[in-house]
């Protein structure tokens, strides 16, 4: 670890500090785009207080976080709420810290697969190739990414369990590239407990552990299956009852809240008959898990870390209660792929969907709830255009790495009768 990363991960926990201390993490702590019913503060605060006076935090409809995560959390939030800001501070320095050591280990292990694969390569490909400079370049790249990107300073300065969701999701991806089984399935057992949608990153996990046997691959599925038991058991020992499986597993799956947020379920479901409800939240569900998981799992069989980015993506657009937390967090991913970047066509459209639709979005909120002159309608629109604007990217990305990988072994001039061709992705 070199001075310049322990100076960036200081001057991020600066940042977080200095708006920790202003009233931003009250506003952030009450905004949609942000704060969902399954990640906001003031809820975990109300799971905690029942908890603590013997009530089951899962009688009502307030509380969708695990009995694990509340107890851990409950002598913090009696003893020291003061320094409730400095702790999702350190947790998402943490984060950050992983990515940056995941992301060295991503080139490292890159570099080791070119230098076996490169007497295959073809002759005007230097530029696509991962060089020495990215050993040092990339992970810079992706912990600025995370540390200094609005969305995730954000979400940690509104202290919304968002924090807790990145700090897993970055220790699976660090355990997937260093090799670690065992940590890799519990990490990912707890989210998938907590949030249902993680169990898709099974699919990279089986690819990158049990690629060449079935047999280990069972197996290990096995395991998966057993360590979400053995999980859910513990959360049963805190509460002493099976209530939080419903109060969040089910809530997820059930899309009992329709609160709006960043997501595309909210205002479906608002329109919804009722006896429709059940045959659309079904097809809704398995958009968001199993729709796209099999394709690109096959697609990306070489490349378990794109297939785990990719699907983490898309988990942010789907999932039932996605927040603004979510995206920053695969963004900070993208730097990993930035020898794809050459081929990525769509940059500036995807930025001005960013742009226009986060700005927009605090203003057509204001309109309607505050002052009455717009309706779901508009503030839906927005949120519908800020999806729009992921999946270009997801997609943009996608065929980047296609194309790269095609140009690789090709040449990027392919010469036709002595013109160069034109090389269209269909």
């Amino acid at each position: 670890m070199d001075a310049k990363f322990i100076k960036l991960l200081l001057l991020g926990g600066a940042a977080r500090f200095y708006f920790c201390r202003t009233s931003l993490g009250t506003v952030i702590g009450n905004r949609v785009e942000f704060a969902t019913p399954l990640n906001s503060h003031k809820r975990i605060q109300e799971g905690i207080f029942l908890l603590q006076n013997g009530i089951d935090p899962y009688q009502g409809d307030v509380v969708h976080e695990t009995p694990l995560i509340l107890s851990a959390l409950s002598g913090l939030f009696r003893n020291f709420p003061l320094f409730l800001p400095i702790f999702y501070i350190l947790l998402d320095i943490f984060t950050a810290a992983l990515l940056y050591l995941m992301a060295q280990r991503f080139v490292r292990t890159k570099q080791d697969q070119q230098n076996v694969e490169r007497k295959d390569y073809a002759k005007d490909t230097t530029e696509l190739q991962f060089s020495s400079s990215d050993k040092l370049d990339i992970p810079e790249l992706v912990i600025v990414a995370y540390l200094f990107n609005p969305l995730t300073v954000l979400s940690c300065v509104g202290m919304t369990s968002t924090v807790f969701s990145n700090l897993f999701l970055a220790a699976f991806l660090y355990c997937l590239t260093k090799g670690l089984l065992l940590p890799c399935l519990l990490i990912l057992a707890f989210e998938t407990v907590r949030s249902f949608y993680p169990v898709v990153l099974l699919a990279p996990l089986l690819l990158t552990f049990s690629r060449s046997s079935i047999r280990k691959g069972f197996f290990i599925t096995l395991l998966f299956a057993a360590c979400c038991l053995v999980i859910s058991v513990a959360n049963f020992f805190v509460l002493k009852s099976w209530n939080f499986l419903d109060g969040t597993l089910g809530f997820i799956f059930f899309f009992r809240d329709l609160q709006p947020n960043i997501g595309l379920f909210w205002y479906f479901f608002t329109e919804m008959f009722e006896h429709f409800r059940i045959m659309f939240l079904i097809t809704f569900q398995l958009n968001a898990t199993v729709l796209y998981l099999l394709p690109l799992s096959i697609k990306l069989r070489k490349e378990p870390l794109l297939l785990a980015t990719i699907l983490v993506a898309l988990m942010a657009v789907f999932r039932a209660y996605p927040s603004l937390g979510d995206v920053g967090f695969y963004l900070a991913l993208l730097p990993l792929w930035k020898r794809c970047w050459k081929f990525m066509a769509h940059g500036f459209v995807v930025f001005t969907f960013f742009m226009i639709t986060l700005s927009m979005m605090g203003v057509l909120w204001h309109l309607w709830i505050y002052a009455g002159s717009a309706n779901a309608n508009f503030y839906f629109g927005a949120t519908l255009a800020f999806s729009t604007g992921q999946i270009f990217l997801i997609t943009d990305l996608l065929f980047a790495h296609v194309k790269r990988d095609f140009c690789l072994f090709n040449g990027q001039k392919i010469l036709i009768d002595g013109e160069e061709a034109k090389i269209v992705l269909k």
